[in-house]
């Protein structure tokens, strides 16, 4: 294996500020990168869905991590698909196209679990990808995200542009954003218990009926997986990021409320939305072209993530 030096390497990490940004941000440094050499365009500087900022962006830049997107929980992808769509084809396509023409020597795009079927066998495999549409409230964002793998294989093929694609599951830990228009589920659920111990509330209601199921990857794990990929696999098929762990919404409830201390009655809304039957990865492929294994207890994972949030929670007005 020839692991690419990072050492003098100009990278530019989009979304490089944000939650998962950050913890890439981190792994490079650790894996060797020169803090000085790595850009991390912000939104206000920036406008990545236009062309122009895109060709900015990767003028004399060697790899290109791109984290960015409009992203969000079911709420956010019922309310607002045409952005969800738009804003991340429009963003991800250009820059891959920029890139090549810059020159770029190395694209890594970072994917959407998203992507994959309503109804993909258990545990979902890579080559699995388009044996079906994807879940209907978030396959405006999914089908743009998956667009991009569509455009590294086709640049490959006909400019021999190293273009990567990854696939993490839905990523947690401190730092995440919690706001509930926004928020996926582990922090939505951590702000409800939250926000309900401090009311005194004795029920928690809860979307859907509690029986799909996610699977969960700690931020630092992703960021460390990403940062492998980069310097490690250099192929056309995408690859799945996670833990190979399955857990049913109804648990994860139950473990965030025990966690937390919340003794009240938890209320299943089931006239709300599931989303997707069941996910869960497999992380066969990630493990043997670059070795790649997550590393955080679930637990533990959560715990942390739970103290990071009291300690920057907002006062709620009781």
């Amino acid at each position: 294996m020839n692991t690419l030096d990072l050492r003098d390497k100009r990278i530019v990490v989009t979304g490089g500020a944000g939650f998962l940004g950050r913890q890439v941000v981190d792994q490079l440094l650790k894996a060797g990168a020169n803090l000085d050499k790595i850009l991390i365009p912000r939104s206000q500087e920036y406008d990545l869905c236009t062309f122009e900022a895109c060709q900015k962006v990767v003028q004399g830049q060697d790899i290109i991590i791109h984290l960015a997107a409009h992203v969000g929980g079911i709420g956010l992808n019922r309310e607002k698909p045409a952005e969800l769509f738009y804003d991340n084809l429009m963003m991800g396509t250009q820059l891959i196209h920029c890139a090549y023409q810059a020159g770029v020597e190395k694209f890594v795009c970072v994917g959407t679990i998203c992507a994959y079927p309503k109804f993909t066998p258990v545990p979902f495999k890579e080559d699995d990808l388009w044996e079906g549409y994807p879940e209907e409230t978030n396959a405006p964002y999914g089908i743009a995200k998956k667009a991009l793998l569509v455009q590294l294989q086709a640049y490959r093929q006909q400019y021999n542009f190293n273009g990567i694609y990854l696939l993490p599951v839905n990523l947690y830990g401190p730092e995440d954003n919690f706001d509930p228009r926004s928020s996926h589920v582990i922090p939505a659920l951590i702000r409800k218990v939250y926000e309900a111990q401090q009311r005194g509330d004795k029920k928690l209601p809860v979307w859907g009926d509690g029986s799909p199921s996610r699977e969960f990857l700690y931020s630092t794990d992703a960021a460390l997986g990403i940062v492998m990929a980069t310097q490690d696999y250099n192929e056309p098929d995408p690859v799945n990021l996670g833990t190979n762990q399955e857990v049913k919404i109804r648990d994860l409830v139950e473990t965030i409320c025990e966690l937390m201390g919340f003794e009240g009655e938890i209320v299943w809304e089931t006239d709300q939305p599931n989303g997707q039957p069941r996910r869960c990865l497999d992380t066969q492929r990630a493990k043997e072209k670059f070795g790649f294994v997550a590393e955080v207890d679930f637990k533990q994972g959560l715990k942390n993530t739970i103290d990071w949030y009291r300690q920057h929670a907002e006062p709620v007005a009781v």
